[in-house]
C-alpha cells in the first residue's frame, strides 16, 4: 500500500508541476524576492509542525500582497510543491510504521474534499472567505497557545485505529480538505484529533502531509485553472519553500520552537483580528446594497 502511495504522491508531482509550468509560462510569471523568502521561511517551520497557513496568511495580509479574497487560493496553490515533497521524505521516514487503511484513507478523503472546496471559495463572497480566514487563523492561534502550555494530547504510541475512529478520522479529513481552500491549514487539527485517539504524534506527520499534499495538486490545479490567483506569489512560495522543506525535514533534528510559536501568535491574532473587521465591513456593505435594491413586480 506504501508503494501505492508513493507512486500516486510521483504521479501528482508530475500532474501539477505540468499544470504550475503552463501556467507560469502563459502568465509570463517570474516570482518575487518576497513570496521566495515567505515560501522559504513558513514551509522550513511547516515542516517542523508548525504548519503554514496562518503564517503565510497572515504576513500576506500584513503586507496585503493580495486582495482578501485570493488569499486562500494564490497560497494554496503556492504551497502545495512544498508539500509535496514533505509527503515523500515522511513516508519515506515514517510511513512503513502507519496504519496504511488509515493513512490511504485521510489522504483520499482530503483530496476530495479539496476538490470539493475549490469552486466553493471561488464563487463564495469576498466577506465570507474572510471570515472564514479569520475564524482559521484564531483556532490556529489557539493550537499554538495550548501547544506551548502542554493542553494538546500528548498522544499515545499507536500506529492504527479501530475500524469506527479510522471512519471518524477520514470523515473529518473530508471536511479538513474543504476548509483548506478558505485558508484552513489540516496540520493542527488533524494532529489534535489523531494523538486524542492515541495515535502516536509522529505518525501523524505523513498522514498530514500525504492528505495535504493530494489535496493541495487537486484543489491548486483547480485554482490555477479558475486563474483568480497571483501567479508570481504562486512561483515563489513553491520554489522558496522546497529547498526550506528539504533542509528542515532531513538536517534539524529539533529545535527550540516555543518562543516562536509566541510571536506567530501573535502575528496570527493580528491578522485575523483585521480579517474579522473587514468581513463585519464587506457584510454590512453587502446588506446596505440587498436593503437598497428596489423590488421586482412578478
Amino acid at each position: 500500500m506504501l508503494t501505492v502511495i508513493l507512486v500516486i504522491i510521483g504521479v501528482a508531482i508530475l500532474y501539477y508541476a505540468i499544470i504550475l509550468a503552463r501556467a507560469a509560462i502563459a502568465a509570463k510569471a517570474v516570482p518575487g524576492i518576497e513570496a521566495l523568502l515567505v515560501g522559504a521561511v513558513v514551509n522550513f517551520f511547516d515542516a517542523l509542525g508548525i504548519g503554514s497557513f496562518a503564517t503565510t496568511t497572515a504576513w500576506m495580509k500584513f503586507r496585503r500582497m493580495v486582495p482578501d479574497r485570493l488569499i486562500p487560493p494564490t497560497m494554496l496553490a503556492g504551497l502545495t510543491p512544498p508539500v509535496l515533497a514533505q509527503s515523500v521524505i515522511f513516508l519515506a521516514l515514517l510511513g512503513v510504521l502507519v496504519d496504511p487503511v488509515l493513512l490511504f484513507g485521510c489522504a483520499v478523503a482530503t483530496l476530495a474534499g479539496g476538490l470539493v472546496g475549490a469552486p466553493l471559495v471561488a464563487r463564495a463572497r469576498v466577506w465570507v472567505v474572510q471570515l472564514t480566514v479569520a475564524i482559521g487563523l484564531v483556532l490556529a492561534a489557539t493550537a499554538y497557545a495550548m501547544t506551548n502550555l502542554h493542553l494538546f494530547p500528548g498522544g499515545g504510541t499507536a500506529t492504527g485505529l479501530p475500524p469506527m475512529q479510522t471512519l471518524v478520522a477520514i470523515v473529518a479529513s473530508f471536511g479538513m480538505g474543504i476548509l483548506a481552500n478558505f485558508g484552513v491549514g489540516n496540520y493542527a487539527p488533524t494532529l489534535v484529533l489523531l494523538s486524542l485517539m492515541g495515535m502516536d504524534p509522529r505518525l501523524c506527520f505523513p498522514i498530514m502531509a500525504t492528505g495535504g499534499s493530494l489535496m493541495g495538486a487537486g484543489a491548486g490545479a483547480r485554482h490555477i485553472r479558475i486563474g483568480e490567483i497571483d501567479m508570481r506569489i504562486v512561483l515563489g512560495l513553491a520554489l522558496g519553500g522546497i529547498p526550506a522543506v528539504i533542509v528542515a525535514a532531513l538536517i534539524v533534528k529539533s529545535m527550540p520552537l516555543e518562543l516562536l510559536r509566541w510571536l506567530v501568535l501573535v502575528v496570527v491574532l493580528y491578522a485575523a483580528v483585521v480579517l474579522f473587521r473587514a468581513a463585519l465591513l464587506g457584510r454590512r456593505e453587502d446588506m446596505e446594497k440587498l436593503a437598497g435594491t428596489p423590488m421586482v413586480a412578478s
